[in-house]
């Protein structure tokens, strides 16, 4: 199953909802859509953080680590929206990488677990059980 890409203004609006995950190079915003389709990112590059070229080159390299290693580590049927810090672009890609598995990791360890439903709770509301 391989990410797909958020696209729409509303998307990247919705992850805000989310869990926030600080790093050094990032900050990742990730929200539980609560369906089971592939996981989609989306990435904000800030003016602040440099020209036009400089912007660029950050995000090749942030989607570049999400292609190669990274998009294992995300959960299907949450959003991602990573915002990039300036340092991110003298990095070396292997710590890009090893920093973006682990907040992936983070979220995934956050999760609560979702457990099947038990016998007494798939009874209708409303009927009574008598026990005797």
């Amino acid at each position: 199953m391989h990410a797909e890409r958020l696209k729409t203004r509303a998307e990247f609006l919705a992850a805000r909802r989310g869990r926030r995950l600080n790093g050094p190079f990032f900050m990742i915003e990730a929200l539980d859509r609560g369906d089971a389709r592939a996981a989609r990112f989306g990435l904000t590059i800030t003016k602040k953080v440099g020209n036009a070229v400089e912007r660029n080159r950050i995000r090749r390299r942030l989607r570049e680590a999400i292609r190669t290693t990274c998009r294992d580590d995300m959960i299907p049927g949450f959003d991602y929206v990573i915002v990039a810090r300036r340092d991110l672009l003298e990095a070396p890609f292997d710590v890009v990488t090893s920093e973006l598995s682990r907040r992936f990791s983070r979220v995934r360890a956050a999760m609560p677990v979702r457990s099947q439903p038990s016998a007494r709770s798939a009874q209708p509301v409303g009927s009574r059980v008598e026990i005797q």
